[in-house]
């Protein structure tokens, strides 16, 4: 599970899912085990209801980070498109869950909010499931951070380079506002970088975005550095200064 990719499961069924039927999650909010398949029937699904799952990583990984990142921004969107259920399992004890999803300010039942956060430590959910495990996945001898390293040079992962360097050129055709929602979440926090944004202090809202006032760039859709420094937000005041929170125990990695 160290490795396995960030899904997201839409289904719009009265039945449950086949794949994760039998194969359970944890909630955080309550400590009880949860059926996926069961969880991702809808409950009215002749009116168009739909449920989503989003199968993430461990908690300190700028993958499962990115993804709480963006499920914040777009949840009035899916709302709208009647993706009424929402679940999201991280591959963690409940502490690091619940620390991640404070951080990003990821809205979950823990806190009031309407994402139902569950947990699956060994990820036995994203194998079930078939998830991308990365870079010699059944290779026990093999340091996992080795691996880990391995695969940020693309080995068993041939997408990871082009995200990375996507992060830095930015992209003149997709737009992500979520990014900006993202580093505006992380300046409010006092995350750094914080020089991106300049932000209203009484509401908090962006009134000025300084990568939209670049030459030429500036009207990209998702401009240049700009999600390369998000990246370095979340790198720096989310994952290494919560390591010890948030970092796979030992015995979920023995787990593999």
């Amino acid at each position: 599970y160290f490795y396995a990719l960030s899904i997201s499961l839409l289904v719009a069924t009265g039945a449950a899912y086949t794949p994760l039927a039998g194969v359970s999650a944890r909630s955080v909010k309550t400590n009880n085990d949860v059926d996926l398949g069961d969880f991702l029937r809808s409950s009215s699904p002749a009116e168009g209801d739909k449920t989503m799952l989003v199968l993430g990583t461990y908690a300190a990984d700028f993958n499962a980070i990115e993804y709480a990142q963006r499920l914040r921004y777009y949840l009035p969107a899916l709302a709208k498109r009647g993706v009424n259920k929402i679940g999201l399992v991280l591959n963690c004890e409940e502490d690091a869950a619940k620390t991640l999803v404070d951080l990003v300010d990821l809205p979950c039942d823990t806190f009031g909010g309407s994402v139902t956060l569950l947990v699956d430590p060994s990820g036995e959910a994203g194998r079930k499931f078939g998830v991308g495990r990365g870079w010699r996945p059944e290779d026990s001898e093999m340091s996992p951070y080795v691996k880990l390293f391995g695969m940020l040079l693309g080995f068993g992962a041939w997408a990871t380079l082009p995200a990375v360097i996507g992060g830095y050129i930015g992209n003149p055709f997709t737009p992500q506002p979520w990014i900006e929602d993202a580093m505006a979440v992380g300046q409010k926090k006092g995350r750094w970088p914080d020089t991106a944004l300049v932000l209203d202090e009484t509401t908090g809202n962006v009134v000025t975005n300084k990568f939209a006032e670049l030459p030429l760039v500036g009207k990209w859709p998702r401009r240049p550095l700009e999600l390369a420094t998000l990246r370095l937000q979340n790198m720096m005041d989310i994952s290494i200064k919560n390591w010890k929170e948030l970092a796979p125990n030992e015995e979920a990695l023995s787990a593999g």
